[in-house]
């Protein structure tokens, strides 16, 4: 895509498909990802050397991630289920707009595919705008989606590939008026651009990380130490969901054992090419610079190398790993991520103090904990800010299904839902109140506080463990948000405010709200520009300059603007958030009791 023409012509053959696509019934749409994921699994070797090659991925990490793509198509072709009409009780389905994908340079393969099958099986077109690191890994992963395309007689141009040599033509792409939506994988930073441009496109984005990992004197320091290296040094310390900080309590901050078994182990990572077999940690895929070169050529005041890190080759790119201990709260390396093999040591008296380490940065990705005193776990897990926490295991690896992935805080753009999990696919288009719910307003008001108490009793209210597993919890759970607006605009019905209050109350969730005859639209709009209100605000009727202002605070503050529906399926999830816990429930290939999230 050298211009802006050329991106208008690929929408154009999008377009011309995407009438017949969103018409065709959610099974035929799910029968084009099984199919393709025949063909990714097919596709093993060709990814494999694709990721090796291209992105520096070791073997042992580029083959999991081809699986990971296999899953991505099985589960989302198994939740297609959700939007037939009747599979949510009171709310209807309806595919809307184009979808643009745009993934990392990370995980060149799965993230991609997951993304494209998601908003394909969801019934939308898709371009996909590969990272100009790993293209080739998007366009191998893409023709194995064709071949099983080609297979079912379904047009290649719904799905296309488009390298966008040019940043004018990136830029168009994104702000295309055709198109309803982004998807993202990428920095915060890269999620407030996208929305800058076009106020009315929906971001939908897993951004960032700064993940920390909590060791206790209660805990088994051996096994600690080995899921903490595992979780830093995986493929470099290039994951969103890494390892980036090891918060040390108490005693455990002062042993010298723990101290030595972690240089030891992270001196002995071999270091080297993808290509060789023997590499446990290979190089970064594009040479250190910026944030990533600070942290392993720099120490702030009162740190220290605990492993100092070294540059193996005149590129930049192979690195030995590196630990600094003495890292101050507050301070750079504790705030700020760093994508690349650097680990930083940290230390609490208490665990409520490393908790607070732990929540006080920007983000809330992943975290870890390691503990065999259940009162701190369970501490840990009520206390927590994160999307997906990690109980006596590593936390990065995370698997379709069993631990849906996606992060809080700054850490998410849009409604929140995770990938791999129940809500992802419904999100890509547009839901509106079925024809057999009440119309009559009091009518509908109870309808829709029935079904709240329905779906909060089956589903919503509870924690899941859909894997089974003996020998590891996987629970998912629904947790109420801290804070709701509620801004109520002209048109706004009151039936809708008191469906809306309902929700909330049901999740036990505050709210504050803001009526345009109280206060103007200019007048809220600046309260938000300005950072005077936070997290999700949920509006009724019109909002005009809202999206404009929420814009600057993208990471901070989410819209969310869709009709207000009757489903308790669909309306709770205003106000609630996502969390998977996956907690090890064995000790030296010992399976203990049953355990639950806490």
């Amino acid at each position: 895509m050298a211009t802006t023409d050329d991106v208008d012509a690929a929408v154009a053959r999008a377009e011309l498909h995407q009438e017949v696509w969103a018409s065709t019934s959610p099974a035929e749409r799910a029968h084009v990802l099984r199919r393709a994921a025949v063909h990714l699994e097919e596709a093993r070797g060709d990814l494999v050397a694709t990721m090796v090659q291209e992105a520096g991925k070791t073997v042992a990490e580029a083959d999991p991630e081809v699986s990971e793509a296999v899953d991505f198509a099985r589960y989302y072709a198994d939740q297609a289920e959700l939007l037939a009409d009747g599979s949510v009780p009171g709310a209807t389905y309806r595919p809307h707009g184009l979808t643009v994908v745009t993934p990392p340079w990370n995980f060149p393969v799965a993230i991609p595919v997951g993304s494209i099958l998601s908003a394909l099986v969801a019934g939308s077109p898709v371009l996909v705008k590969p990272s100009h690191v790993t293209p080739r890994c998007v366009q191998v992963a893409v023709g194995a989606i064709h071949r099983a395309m080609d297979e079912l007689g379904v047009p290649r141009d719904l799905l296309q590939v488009l390298l966008a040599t040019e940043s004018s033509a990136g830029r168009r792409l994104v702000t295309h008026p055709a198109v309803a939506r982004v998807v993202l994988t990428g920095s915060i930073d890269t999620a407030r651009l996208f929305s800058s441009w076009r106020t009315d496109l929906d971001v939908l984005a897993e951004t960032s990380g700064k993940n920390a990992i909590i060791v206790t004197p209660s805990a088994d320091h051996d096994l600690a130490v080995a899921d903490v290296v595992r979780s830093a040094f995986g493929h470099a310390g290039q994951k969103c969901s890494a390892a980036s900080l090891l918060i040390l309590v108490g005693s455990a901050g002062t042993s010298r054992r723990l101290r030595r078994q972690l240089a030891d182990a992270v001196a002995s990572l071999a270091v080297g090419p993808a290509t060789d077999l023997a590499t446990t940690m290979g190089p970064l895929t594009e040479p250190a610079a910026g944030k990533l070169l600070r942290a392993l050529t720099t120490l702030d005041p009162g740190e220290q190398w605990l492993v100092q890190p070294r540059q193996l080759d005149d590129e930049g790119r192979l690195w030995t790993p590196g630990v600094k201990s003495g890292v101050e709260a507050g301070s750079f390396f504790h705030t700020t991520e760093v994508f690349g093999p650097v680990l930083g040591v940290m230390r609490a008296a208490t665990l409520d103090e490393a908790i607070e380490l732990q929540n006080a940065v920007a983000f809330g990705l992943t975290g870890g904990l390691h503990s065999l005193d259940e009162h701190e776990i369970d501490h840990w897990l009520d206390r927590v800010e994160v999307g997906n926490a990690y109980v006596n295991r590593h936390i990065t690896g995370a698997i379709v299904n069993r631990q849906p992935f996606g992060g809080w805080k700054a850490s998410v753009v849009g409604p929140g839902a995770k990938a791999g999990g129940p809500n992802y696919v419904a999100q890509l288009g547009l839901w509106s109140d079925a024809p057999d719910v009440p119309t009559d307003d009091a009518a509908w008001l109870a309808w829709a506080e029935a079904d709240d108490e329905r779906c909060w009793d089956l589903e919503l209210g509870r924690e899941h463990d859909p894997s089974g597993l003996r020998a590891e919890a996987n629970i998912f759970r629904y947790r109420p948000v801290p804070h709701l607006t509620l801004r109520v605009g002209a048109g706004a019905r009151e039936r809708e405010v008191m469906r809306v209050l309902a929700a909330a109350a049901r999740a036990r969730v505050p709210v504050a709200i803001s009526r345009e005859g109280n206060e103007d639209d200019a007048a809220f709009a600046a309260r938000v520009a300005a950072g005077r209100v936070h997290g999700r605000i949920r509006v009724i009727g019109t909002a005009p300059g809202l999206r404009e202002a929420a814009r600057t605070r993208v990471g901070d503050v989410t819209v969310l603007d869709q009709p207000v529906l009757a489903s308790g399926r669909r309306e709770l999830l205003c106000v609630l958030r996502e969390q998977a816990i996956s907690r090890t429930a064995h000790r030296f290939g010992h399976i203990a009791e049953r355990v639950d999230a806490g």
